[in-house]
C-alpha cells in the first residue's frame, strides 16, 4: 500500500510553499480552511481533508478530496457509505488496541504518537499508517521518515521550508528524499521525464539531491548532468519545463517528473521525444493543435474549427454510427472518427487531453452517483418514458424541535481541557458548504446559459416577482413620506454620515514614495476597482444598513460602476430604504434579483446586467456558496470580499461585567440564525456571577420573537472559564471572532493585546449593535476564524495598489550590478542583459 514519505498539513499562510508541496503528492487541509486553501493549489492537485462533521464527508469526497480523515465515531456512523481506500481514521495510542477490529473497514489509520510505527509493528498489514507527532523536531525527522517507511509522517507547513534543514525547520526536499536510495557510485537517481499533457515518456535523465531541491523550489525542470553538474532544462534553448508533479517509484530508487514542455521539445534531435515520435491520442492532439493554428481559410479543417453547426453535425453523425456499429473492427473505426471530431471540439475551445483526463479523474472520485438516465429529449427519440426535469428550489426550513427547557450554553473550564481537546473549542458549527456548491451550480449555469431570460424566470420562481427588466437605472425615484417616514430617513442620514466619515478617513490621500537608494525611487499608489457588485439581502426583510456598509466605501473609493443586487418585492419594486441609500451612495445600477442567481449575473454579466470585477456582501448559504463558486472560475475573473460564514461573537467578561449587558450581547448574535455561535470567556467569575449571566440569557431569550432560533444557536455555543485576562485574550486570539466585545475593568487597555478579530467593541456602552448600524465601522466582517488572515470590508477593499519605480542614470549605475548578479545566479540571462545594455550605453557617455 503506497503512501507518500510525508503529508503536509497545509495552512493558508504557507504561501509559495503550497505550490512546491503540491508537486510531491497529496496535501492535507483542515475542512475549516478548505475555501481559503483550495484556490491556492495548482489545478488537479491531490488533497486530503480532515473533518469533524459527518454530514460533510460524502460531499468532500464527491467534490474532489482523495481521502478524508475522520474519527472512530464517524467511521461507525458512515459504515457502508465510503470506499475503504478513501478513509483514514484518527486514533490515539490509547484507543488503538481496542479499535483494531473497526479499523479494518478503513484504508488508513492516523496515529497521534511520538513513536515510529509501521503497518507491521501495529499488526495492520493491509492498512496505510500515518504518524502525527505532537511535538516534531526538525533535526530528527529525516531519519524518522526513512526508518518508518512505508508509514507516512504528517507535518505542519510551519515546520517546513524550501531552504536548508535547520534546528527549527525541515527542508521539503530532505523530507521527500528521505527514503530514496541510489545504487550508483555518484549517488544520482534515474529519472523518467513524462509529458503531463498526454502521459508520454519524453526521456530519461538523472537527478541529484541538489537538483531535486531546486526543482521543488522553482517548479521548473532541473536535473543533474553527469558531465556538467546542475542542468536547468531550457536555460539556453528556451525549451523550459513547468513541473506538474514529482513521484518516487515503488522501490524508492527512481523518480518520475511529470512536466509541461515548452519550446522546441525535450529531445536535442528534431523529434517529440527521445524515444521517437508521438502516437495515438497524443499525436492526434498535436496534429489538431497545429491545424488549429495554420489551417488555411476556407479549408475543411478550418471550417471544423470555426463552424459550430458543421462540427456539431459531424459529432452527432459519428456518435450515431458508433452506436450502430456491431463488429469489433466497425466499433474501433467509428470510435476513432468520433474521438477525432470530439477532440477537434476540445481544441477549438482551448481544452486539452490533460483537461479531459482531469475531468475523468474528478468524476472517479465521486462516491455517490446520479441515476444516469438520458436527458428527456433523447429518451423521447428512443421511445422511453420522459420525466420532467427537476429545477433547483430554495430549501424549506426544518421545523424547530419544541422545547421549554432553559436556554443555556455549555460551560468548560479551560485549565481542565486536555491539549488534544482545546482545538475543538475553536471549531464553529460546520456548514455543508461543498454540498451547497453542488446545489448552486445549476442556478449559476442557468444564468450563464439563458442570461436575462433565465434570471427573470428565477426571480419569478424564488421571489414571486414578474419583471419586465432585471435592472433599474438612476435617477431612482425619491421615496415619499409615507414610504419612508422622517425618523427612518434621519436615522439613515446619520448612519450614512458616520460611516462615510470613518471610511473617508481610511482613504489614502497621496502616493507612497521612497528613495530606496540614491537615484532609485519606488512608489505605490491606489486606484479604485472599476466595477463592483454589492449584495444586499432583502425580499421580505429590509436591510438598509448593509446597503450603507457596502455602498459608502465603494463611493468613497471612487468606483465607477456600483451594481447593487437585492431581491425585489412581489410587485417588482425595491424597498424604499434600500432605494434611498442607493441614491445617497451613487449606485449606478440596481439588480432586482437575489440569491445565487444575482451573484452569477454580476460575476458573468448579461445583456442587461453589467459584469463586475469584485463582489461584496453577506447572504444566506446559497449566496455564500455562489460567491465561492464564481471566485474559483477563471471564466468569471471576479474576486469576492472574503470567505463568509454564520455570524458570531465572543464576549470577554470579568467581575465588573453587567450580566444584563453580557446576555444581551450574546443574544444579539444568537438570533441571526441557528448556525450562529456565541462564546463567553469568563475571567475568574464567581459562581453567583456566572449564574446571573446564565439567568439573563434565559430570561432575555424567552422575550425575543426569534427565541426558537436563538435557542438552537445557544445549544451550539460555549462559556469558557479562565483565570486571567491574558489567558482569556489568548483564547480569543486563537478563536479569531467576527465580533469581540470587552466587558473588562480596563477594556481600553486590553485592546493593544488583540491580534485577531473582525471588529472590537470596547466597554459596557459599546454594544455590537452600534457597529452593525451606525457608529461608523463596517459590519461586513470575516467569520469562521478568517479574522486571522482577513480584514473586514473597508475603503481599501474597493481599491487595488499599483507600484512603480523610476531610476535615474546614476541610480542604474549603482543598482545595475546587483541586478545582473542576481539574474545570472537565477539563470535568467535576458533579465541580466536588459541591464547590461543600458550600463554599456551609459559607459560611453
Amino acid at each position: 500500500m503506497s503512501t507518500p514519505p510525508f503529508l503536509p498539513l497545509i495552512d493558508p499562510t504557507a504561501g509559495p510553499l503550497i505550490r512546491s508541496l503540491a508537486l510531491l503528492g497529496p496535501v492535507l487541509i483542515p475542512s475549516s480552511l478548505l475555501s481559503a486553501v483550495l484556490p491556492t493549489l495548482p489545478p488537479a492537485s491531490s488533497y486530503y481533508v480532515q473533518t469533524s462533521s459527518t454530514d460533510d464527508v460524502v460531499s468532500l469526497l464527491n467534490n474532489g478530496a482523495e481521502k478524508v480523515i475522520i474519527d472512530l465515531g464517524q467511521l461507525v456512523e458512515l459504515s457502508g457509505q465510503l470506499p475503504r481506500e478513501r478513509s483514514i481514521v484518527r486514533v490515539s495510542e490509547s484507543e488503538l488496541e481496542g479499535a483494531k477490529g473497526r479499523l479494518e473497514s478503513a484504508g488508513g489509520v492516523l496515529l497521534v504518537s511520538e513513536q515510529a510505527h509501521t503497518p507491521k509493528s501495529l499488526a495492520l498489514p493491509n492498512t496505510a499508517v500515518y504518524l502525527q507527532p505532537s511535538q516534531p523536531r526538525a533535526e530528527d525527522l529525516v531519519n524518522a521518515i526513512r526508518s518508518s517507511r512505508p508509514s507516512c509522517f504528517i507535518l505542519p507547513t510551519s515546520l517546513l521550508t524550501n531552504g536548508a534543514t535547520s534546528s527549527t525547520h525541515l527542508s521539503v526536499a530532505d523530507a521527500f528524499l528521505a527514503p530514496i536510495i541510489s545504487d550508483r557510485p555518484d549517488g544520482l537517481f534515474p529519472t523518467i521525464v513524462s509529458s503531463a499533457e498526454n502521459g508520454t515518456a519524453l526521456g530519461m535523465v538523472y537527478s541529484s539531491r541538489e537538483s531535486v531541491a531546486e526543482a521543488i523550489k522553482s517548479c521548473q525542470g532541473v536535473y543533474q548532468s553527469r558531465k556538467h553538474g546542475l542542468w536547468r532544462k531550457g536555460e539556453t534553448s528556451g525549451a523550459v519545463q513547468d513541473v506538474v508533479s514529482i513521484r518516487t517509484d515503488c522501490d524508492s530508487d527512481a523518480l518520475l517528473f511529470s512536466v509541461i514542455q515548452h519550446g522546441s521539445g525535450f529531445c536535442h534531435l528534431p523529434q517529440a521525444t527521445c524515444f521517437g515520435e508521438l502516437s495515438g491520442l497524443a499525436r492526434l492532439e498535436t496534429t489538431l493543435k497545429s491545424r488549429w493554428e495554420s489551417a488555411p481559410e476556407g479549408s475543411y479543417t478550418k471550417r471544423l474549427f470555426t463552424d459550430d453547426k458543421l462540427l456539431r453535425s459531424k459529432i452527432m453523425e459519428e456518435a450515431e454510427e458508433l452506436c450502430d456499429a456491431q463488429s469489433r473492427e466497425e466499433v474501433a473505426f467509428e470510435a476513432a472518427d468520433l474521438v477525432y471530431f470530439a477532440l477537434t471540439r476540445c481544441i477549438s475551445k482551448g481544452v486539452s487531453l490533460r483537461d479531459v483526463e482531469a475531468a475523468l479523474d474528478a468524476k472517479s472520485l465521486k462516491v455517490t452517483r446520479r441515476k444516469g438516465d438520458a436527458k428527456p429529449k433523447w429518451e423521447a427519440k428512443l421511445g422511453g418514458d420522459v420525466k420532467p426535469e427537476s429545477k433547483p428550489t430554495e430549501p424549506v426550513p426544518a421545523a424547530f424541535p419544541e422545547s421549554d427547557g432553559a436556554v443555556k450554553m455549555r460551560t468548560v473550564t479551560l485549565a481542565s481541557v486536555s491539549p488534544e481537546e482545546k482545538p475543538k473549542l475553536l471549531l464553529r458549527p460546520v456548514l455543508n458548504s461543498l454540498a451547497m456548491i453542488d446545489k448552486v451550480k445549476p442556478i449559476v449555469e442557468r444564468v450563464r446559459r439563458e442570461g436575462d431570460e433565465g434570471l427573470r424566470a428565477m426571480t419569478k420562481q424564488f421571489d414571486k416577482a414578474e419583471l419586465s427588466s432585471n435592472i433599474a437605472l438612476p435617477p431612482f425615484a425619491t421615496p415619499s413620506e409615507s414610504q419612508l417616514p422622517a425618523d427612518v430617513r434621519q436615522a439613515i442620514d446619520q448612519a450614512y454620515a458616520n460611516v462615510k466619515a470613518f471610511h473617508v478617513a481610511q482613504a489614502e490621500t497621496a502616493p507612497l514614495s521612497v528613495e530606496t537608494m540614491p537615484g532609485v525611487v519606488c512608489s505605490r499608489f491606489s486606484r479604485p476597482i472599476a466595477r463592483v457588485g454589492v449584495y444586499v439581502p432583502g425580499g421580505t426583510a429590509i436591510l438598509p444598513s448593509t446597503a450603507i456598509m457596502l455602498g459608502v466605501p465603494a463611493q468613497v473609493a471612487g468606483c465607477k460602476e456600483i451594481v447593487l443586487a437585492t431581491p425585489p418585492r412581489p410587485d417588482g419594486s425595491i424597498s424604499p430604504e434600500v432605494l434611498y441609500v442607493a441614491q445617497l451612495t451613487g449606485v449606478t445600477c440596481i439588480l432586482k434579483a437575489g440569491g445565487a442567481q444575482a451573484v452569477a449575473a454580476m460575476a458573468y454579466g448579461t445583456k442587461e446586467v453589467p459584469k463586475v470585477d469584485k463582489i461584496f456582501g453577506p447572504g444566506n448559504q446559497w449566496v455564500t456558496a455562489a460567491k465561492m463558486l464564481v471566485q474559483n472560475d477563471t471564466d468569471a475573473l471576479v474576486a469576492i470580499d472574503m470567505p463568509a460564514g454564520p455570524s458570531e461573537v465572543l464576549v470577554i467578561a470579568d467581575h465588573t461585567a453587567n450580566p444584563v449587558f453580557v446576555a444581551s450581547d450574546l443574544l444579539s448574535q444568537a438570533e441571526h440564525g441557528t448556525d450562529s455561535q456565541v462564546v463567553l470567556v469568563g475571567i475568574n467569575l464567581t459562581s453567583a456571577h456566572l449564574e446571573a449571566i446564565e439567568q439573563q440569557i434565559d430570561v432575555q431569550a424567552r422575550a425575543l420573537p426569534r427565541v426558537k432560533i436563538a435557542r438552537e444557536a445557544i445549544k451550539k455555543s460555549l462559556i469558557v472559564l479562565v483565570d486571567s485576562v491574558d489567558e482569556g485574550i489568548r483564547f480569543s486570539n486563537e478563536y479569531a471572532p467576527e465580533h469581540l466585545i470587552l466587558h473588562l475593568e480596563n477594556s481600553s487597555g486590553a485592546v493593544e493585546k488583540i491580534d485577531n478579530a473582525g471588529s472590537v467593541f470596547v466597554g459596557p456602552f459599546s454594544p455590537e449593535s452600534c457597529g452593525d448600524y451606525a457608529s461608523g465601522t463596517n459590519h461586513t466582517l470575516p467569520t469562521n476564524g478568517f479574522a486571522r488572515q482577513f480584514s473586514g470590508v473597508n475603503t481599501l477593499s474597493f481599491q487595488k495598489h499599483i507600484t512603480s519605480q523610476e531610476l535615474t542614470a546614476d541610480g542604474l549605475r549603482k543598482l545595475g550590478p546587483t541586478v545582473v548578479t542576481l539574474a545570472e545566479r537565477e539563470g535568467l540571462e535576458a533579465h541580466a542583459n536588459a541591464v547590461r545594455v543600458r550600463l554599456a550605453e551609459l559607459s560611453k557617455a
